[in-house]
């Protein structure tokens, strides 16, 4: 007699529940997964992009960037906007390091060494470019190639995370964050080189390339004296990143760290001090350690007591689609945010300028981050919010883009159009002789630094000039002297000076003797 049970035979042999047991197996394993934590290998991510679809986007959008930054600096210089003194004081050391000069810059001061004033040896490399095409405009490109290959850098390690669509909209909000295009606006400061720099080590570092991470960073401490505590932040990130996961180099982020910290204190305690014509570090005055130190609640209180602080560090969170905050790198930017916010200098509270250019790869690092956590993590609701992370960041973005100055692009009667002053300034500039030495504002300083010696009227200590420029406009002053060679000659006991251009606000003093 046949022996009969509720089991069947599959194909190769194998016995098979029955069906009402293997309902109750499957109800068993939903169960299950819905109560274990979610791990890396779920398939919540798109598939990586291959071929054009991975590198194509980015890199249109990084074209654009740059063409978008180019377009800007040059209708700006059409225009004569001089946003403050900095292109002048960069194309003045640009012309020195072009033919292997010390960085004297006199509009600084007489003799005057810029590494007295920042420590940025990495701008030695401006050197290159300017030796080729002499002229202070050259800066403003190089600075938007350099952050048009960020926005590339950036873009691309989206679409690896994101996909094709989104990584590349990613892009295109970094492209015109409020950071960067502060800094375009701006004009050149040497932040140029960090940005980069930045983006490829804190991409290294989400990619898991502890090396390069740390390879690209170092370099940063030769950018600024300041990026040295950014280095030391990234190195403390990158060390609690590889516990357990790279025996090879356990102590990477930790030297990292001392470097970044090391070079912080020799360059402003050292290096700078000894080349400063007052054998001291400028800046150190403006933030009261010794006040933060014996009042300690002030380091907390000293970030929100003023509403651009507060402005900024919003603007910070939201265009990291808020889940950023959830990754450790948005801690990289807390020195920047700290020495800004110390400070007793108003101009380095808001998100204008060029102040927040650096922070930046670190908040665009940190949504990548905070998606692929959100991802992993046992909350539901976070893992849902990982989807809709970076289309808020986007839309972020794109919301701030009006209040920014590249909305200027759009105005055809703005930054297109001429400067009611621009016949009067290039009039004036002909005025004077290549090689001559020239006291002059801001104005139209950047126009003369590539061809004549410079001095900043605001000094003391200047040898007398041969000519005296005054902007009455836009020359930064409170008020302008009504008669620039009356106030020559007063500055200058024992000289004369006559007037040889007066129109739209120029005033050219000549000196007769």
């Amino acid at each position: 007699m046949a022996v009969t049970d509720d089991t069947t035979k599959t194909p190769d042999g194998a016995s098979t529940p029955p069906a009402e047991d293997r309902a109750d197996e499957r109800a068993k394993t939903a169960a299950d997964e819905d109560a274990a934590p979610v791990v890396a290998s779920e398939p919540l991510a798109p598939p990586e992009p291959r071929g054009a679809a991975a590198w194509g986007g980015p890199l249109v959008v990084a074209l654009l960037a740059a063409a978008t930054y180019a377009t800007f600096s040059v209708l700006q210089w059409r225009r004569f906007e001089s946003p403050s003194w900095d292109l002048g004081i960069f194309t003045q050391l640009a012309r020195r390091y072009a033919h292997v000069e010390a960085p004297i810059v006199t509009i600084k001061g007489d003799g005057f060494n810029l590494l007295g004033d920042h420590f940025h040896p990495l701008l030695t490399l401006l050197g290159v470019p300017y030796r080729v095409f002499p002229h202070a405009l050259t800066l403003l490109i190089v600075q938007g190639l350099l952050f048009a290959a960020s926005v590339y850098v950036v873009g691309r390690h989206a679409v690896r995370l994101l996909g094709a669509l989104q990584g590349t909209l990613v892009g295109a909000a970094y492209a015109v964050s409020f950071g960067l295009v502060g800094a375009v606006a701006a004009q050149f400061h040497e932040i140029a080189f960090a940005v980069p720099l930045l983006a490829l080590s804190l991409v290294a570092l989400l990619r898991e390339r502890w090396l390069a991470a740390a390879l690209w960073a170092a370099p940063l401490v030769f950018v600024k004296e300041d990026l040295g505590l950014t280095v030391a932040a990234l190195g403390l990130v990158l060390w609690w990143k590889m516990r357990g996961r790279d025996t090879q180099r356990p102590s990477l982020g930790l030297w990292l760290t001392g470097w970044g910290f090391g070079w912080t204190v020799l360059s402003t305690a050292v290096l700078i001090p000894a080349l400063n014509t007052q054998d001291q570090w400028d800046y150190g005055s403006r933030i009261d350690v010794g006040a933060i130190v014996t009042h300690p609640w002030t380091a907390i209180t000293l970030l929100v007591d003023d509403g651009s602080k507060v402005v900024t560090l919003l603007l910070l969170v939201a265009i990291t689609g808020f889940i950023g905050v959830r990754s450790p790198i948005l801690l990289v930017a807390l020195p920047t945010i700290m020495w800004r916010f110390y400070a007793d200098n108003g101009y380095y509270y808001g998100h204008t300028w060029h102040y927040s250019a650096v922070l930046m790869p670190i908040a665009f690092a940190a949504l990548l981050d905070g998606v692929l956590l959100a991802r992993r993590s046992p909350r539901g609701w976070l893992r849902r919010y990982s989807f809709a992370a970076a289309p808020v960041a986007v839309a972020v973005a794109a919301m701030l883009v009006p209040q920014l100055d590249v909305a200027r692009l759009g105005r055809p009667d703005d930054l297109w159009a001429q400067s009611s002053r621009a016949v009067e300034a290039r009039q004036v500039l002909a005025t004077i002789p290549d090689d001559a030495v020239v006291e002059t504002d801001i104005g139209l300083m950047s126009y003369l630094v590539d061809r004549t010696n410079v001095f900043y009227v605001g000094n003391t200590g200047n040898p007398a000039p041969d000519y005296v420029l005054i902007d009455q406009y836009g020359g930064g002053w409170n008020p302008a002297p009504n008669d620039a060679a009356q106030d020559a000659q007063d500055r200058f006991p024992g000289t004369t000076f006559r007037i040889v251009y007066n129109a739209g606000g120029y005033q050219l003093a000549q000196r007769t003797s």
